[in-house]
């Protein structure tokens, strides 16, 4: 078909993610989030968020009410919502429709949807591999 409508698809598929803990909308932390487990964020952080080192099995998923005010770092950061700081993905972020990044987006596999916004920079994290 040359002319008429194309069945569009999302670019970034739902994964499939549970999530021990959650901050509900409506909810504030201030101060020093570090999650040992994956977690869902709908409310407001004023504060960094973080996992601990060596952790690979980890998401930090903020939904479209998310406001942090403070840098992420975890191995997978889904984003929907308001950041005002550095994110650094070890291995993806992912910026949906919504989503609004006033900071550097630092990150080993990247997803981005038709309307997500980043102020900052993007930098591709670079694994170096050794042939012996």
């Amino acid at each position: 078909m040359i002319f008429g409508r194309k069945k569009r698809t999302p670019m970034l598929m739902p994964s499939i993610e549970s999530f021990d803990s959650m901050l509900g909308p409506g909810s504030e932390i201030h101060g020093r989030v570090v999650a040992n487990k994956s977690i869902r964020i709908d409310g407001m952080v004023y504060g960094n968020i973080e996992t601990p080192p060596g952790m690979t099995d980890i998401t930090i998923a903020l939904g479209e009410t998310a406001k942090i005010y403070g840098d992420i770092t975890a191995p997978r950061i889904l984003i929907s919502g308001y950041v005002e700081g550095n994110v650094y993905g070890a291995e993806r972020v992912e910026l949906h429709a919504k989503a609004v990044v006033k900071g550097d987006v630092s990150y080993a596999d990247l997803g981005i949807e038709p309307g997500a916004e980043i102020i900052g920079l993007m930098m591709k994290k670079v694994t170096k591999k050794t042939n012996i």
